[in-house]
């Protein structure tokens, strides 16, 4: 299967805008899978292939990408993916029992889907908001302070298509895939809406304020390489993967890779 000509042609023109932000193509197979998983919900075949074409990079080299980072999927998820986070702070606050009551109430398991394809759940390892744990994000954006009863509450209102709002950030919750797009690198201009900081991120700017605490001076002596770095001063890779090692080095060891 491949994508349709009309399909195509659209991701092919969002693709060259995006290889045309990087001195290397290659550079740009972030967001060029975000992309792809835009289309259709998941990174498929097809988008693995469109890639790989693109940037004239192997299937298999785009497929280690997309094994290796969890935000892009392999399988489709729910329109609202629901991540609870697990990870130490979140978890000693709560997060272990969320997930549990939150996973026998929505009845799947983690990257598993609701039958009516609404809501997916994944155990995150760190959302990075550790000062309002325990932490949810829906599509990426936050749920602050969130007990079982309020996770149950937000994946029923998503599940029945009631106006969600997350914590910080837009007044609008973007569905997986406009998340996937604002990701590849075309924002959808709400950027600057809702809670940017919250009270307990500020904490430390307010203390500092108050006592009259101020940042070390910079070393302005201190040489400091030009920015940005212009494509002409960024050498070429010490080797192609899928081809040997240059030099007598064992193949795999440090000393080759540093070659």
């Amino acid at each position: 299967m491949t994508y349709e000509p009309e399909v195509r042609e659209r991701l092919e023109r969002d693709a060259k805008d995006i290889i045309g932000r990087y001195p290397r193509p290659r550079s740009a197979l972030l967001p060029m899978l975000h992309l792809v998983q835009s289309e259709e919900g998941h990174v498929t075949q097809d988008g693995i292939e469109f890639c790989a074409e693109l940037l004239g990079i192997t299937p298999a080299q785009v497929t280690g990408v997309v094994t290796f980072y969890t935000q892009y999927k392999q399988k489709p998820v729910g329109e609202y993916h629901v991540g609870v986070c697990i990870n130490t702070l979140c978890a000693i606050m709560g997060g272990d029992q969320i997930w549990d009551e939150l996973s026998e109430h929505a009845g799947v398991g983690n990257d598993e889907a609701t039958p009516d394809g609404k809501v997916s759940l994944e155990r995150i390892e760190c959302n990075a908001a550790c000062d309002f744990a325990p932490v949810m994000t829906v599509n990426w954006e936050f749920f602050d302070n969130m007990t079982p009863e309020k996770a149950k509450k937000l994946v029923d209102d998503l599940r029945a298509g009631q106006p969600v709002l997350p914590t910080r950030g837009p007044e609008h919750l973007a569905t997986w895939r406009e998340a996937s797009r604002i990701l590849a690198g075309f924002p959808d201009g709400r950027a600057g809406e809702g809670v940017q900081a919250g009270p307990e991120s500020l904490r430390g700017l307010e203390l500092a304020r108050e006592r009259g605490w101020e940042a070390p001076a910079a070393d302005v002596d201190r040489a400091r390489p030009d920015e940005p770095v212009r494509p002409e001063e960024i050498s070429a890779p010490p080797h192609e993967p899928g081809k040997p090692i240059p030099g007598d080095a064992k193949p795999g060891s440090q000393e080759g890779r540093s070659k």
